[in-house]
């Protein structure tokens, strides 16, 4: 008070010296000013008399249309008892202006007019979505309606907030509460309020007395509320005959239901995958390191799965995309046995097809190069000439004739003792025969044509003619063999072959050779 006075001029004292004690705050002291404080309040002030001034003027609209509308179902029911002989005699000459007559009474009608109040309160335990556990919630609604039953006038609130009573019957008495405002807010006079909850008829009818302070304080609300109707009674009826409001109380609690959800949804946001079209929480979807295209899991578990089923190195799913999935980001999505293939599949991918090689060992066929082989073997003091030693199970190998070491033989003596390929690679030469397939003569992977013309291009980047072997140099063959024949052509709808559209057209086949290994082949 002093620092506040001393900014104020006296007329009849000179303007005492400054001290410590009367001087003003400095602007940027932590208590603010007097007349900052008494600026503030003003605001405030003006700002809660706008309020109500639009409150007011809405509460006005709001019983301007009701008694409209009152005043339109009059008059409907008054031309209705008008026999048809003198409506056509004097109908047209029937009025009813809005407004005629005492204004005192429009809203409450002729005396036996008595509206009626139905008002409900709901608790419900439910769990929104996205939550982890269920949650309280709480609405109300009320439900005017004319003498006729007829609804005039709704109400829909969710109750929120601290302090709000949760309870059952502190939920319903707060619908009464609200019901019994709206209805002095219409103008109305007389009123029944239908009530179907048992303990809040007891209540409010003076039979039980509330033991909860919160219920209490309702009731007397209510008490008070009453007094300011002409009449106004209270009837309990069957959940069946209670009209509107229990739909009005159930339509609050889904709003909050509904808001709840779009909270959690709006911290847990979602994206659609452009795969399956799907909306999905960020947390599972993938993005490809490089290009970070973005797909959900599930999608991306299932391109991963085709493309090792199919002997090929999975890549992004984008068209055009080049970029590599690498096991350790994809790990989140993949299932073991997928993580285990497409370790194989990339170590495999990464090994020259000239340089792979397999443990000849059936209980083994371990993939490795052939530096591999050889470190493998010079670190193990393994020095004899095609002697390998296997990676994983540490057997010993020749690397020349592709089976298990032939201790005390040369490999042309063991070629001169086993001059037959063994059994497996017997079948496969024997099939390959049967169906026409061809051996690549640099990586000796089987391949088959499936359509298309005799231009082969393995997967190792020999390129070679189909029918003889020659090799093709430049994109042009050595030999003079047609490039296609017509049985090995397909047709589109139009007429035009296959390989007049695309000459390098992919079509690829997988079969095993002599190592047991797959090879992909374009023609």
């Amino acid at each position: 008070m002093a620092a506040s006075l001393s900014l104020l001029p006296s007329s009849s004292s000179p303007p005492p010296s400054p001290s410590p004690q009367t001087l003003a705050p400095p602007a940027d002291a932590a208590s603010p000013s007097f007349a900052f404080l008494q600026s503030d309040e003003l605001s405030r002030f003006r700002r809660e008399i706008e309020d109500r001034e639009l409150s007011e003027a809405e509460a006005r609209r709001g019983r301007e249309d009701l008694h409209r509308r009152i005043h339109d179902q009059k008059v409907a029911t008054e031309i209705m008892t008008i026999p048809d002989d003198d409506w056509e005699d004097w109908g047209d000459e029937f009025e009813r202006p809005f407004g005629e007559g005492s204004s005192k009474d429009r809203a409450g009608g002729r005396a036996g007019d008595v509206f009626r109040l139905y008002c409900k309160g709901l608790v419900s335990d439910e769990r929104a979505e996205g939550q982890k556990s269920n949650s309280v919630f709480a609405g109300i609604g009320v439900a005017v309606c004319d003498f006729r039953g007829n609804l005039i006038f709704e109400v829909t609130k969710p109750l929120i907030g601290p302090g709000t009573s949760k309870s059952k019957a502190g939920v319903e008495a707060t619908a009464l509460v609200e019901g019994l405002n709206a209805a002095l807010a219409l103008e109305l006079k007389r009123i029944v309020f239908y009530c179907d909850y048992f303990p809040l008829y007891q209540f409010v009818t003076r039979r039980w007395t509330p033991k909860q302070h919160k219920v209490m304080a309702l009731v007397e609300e209510v008490t008070l509320l009453r007094r300011k109707f002409d009449q106004c009674n209270f009837l309990l009826v069957a959940r069946n005959e209670f009209k509107f409001a229990f739909k009005l109380a159930r339509d609050a609690i889904t709003s909050q239901i509904v808001k709840c959800a779009d909270g959690v949804a709006s911290k847990n946001p979602k994206e659609t995958c452009v795969i399956c079209l799907e909306d999905t929480d960020v947390s599972q979807i993938f993005a490809v390191d490089g290009c970070l295209h973005r797909y959900c899991f599930s999608c991306m578990r299932q391109h991963v799965e085709v493309k090792l089923l199919h002997g090929m190195v999975p890549r992004c799913p984008h068209e055009g995309c080049k970029s590599d999935l690498n096991v350790s980001s994809c790990s989140k999505f993949l299932t073991p046995k997928l993580i285990e293939m497409m370790t194989q599949q990339l170590k495999e991918a990464s090994i020259p097809v000239t340089e792979k090689i397999y443990c000849p060992y059936p209980v083994c066929s371990a993939l490795m190069s052939k530096t591999e082989a050889s470190e493998c073997s010079t670190t193990s003091g393994v020095a004899r000439s095609g002697a390998r030693k296997c990676i994983k199970c540490h057997r010993l190998f020749c690397i020349n004739c592709k089976v298990p070491w032939h201790s005390g033989l040369t490999c042309l003596a063991y070629k001169v003792l086993h001059p037959l390929p063994p059994a497996e690679d017997a079948k496969l030469k024997s099939l390959a025969s049967l169906n026409l397939w061809r051996q690549c003569v640099k990586c000796n992977h089987m391949i088959e044509l499936s359509e298309g013309c005799y231009h082969m291009t393995c997967r190792c980047g020999y390129e070679f003619c189909y029918n003889c072997g020659a090799e093709w140099k430049n994109k042009k063959a050595t030999c003079a063999c047609p490039l296609w024949e017509e049985d090995n052509i397909l047709y589109d709808d139009d007429g035009i072959s296959d390989s007049e559209g695309s000459e390098d057209e992919e079509n690829e086949e997988w079969y095993g050779d002599s190592d047991d290994e797959y090879v992909s082949v374009t023609a």
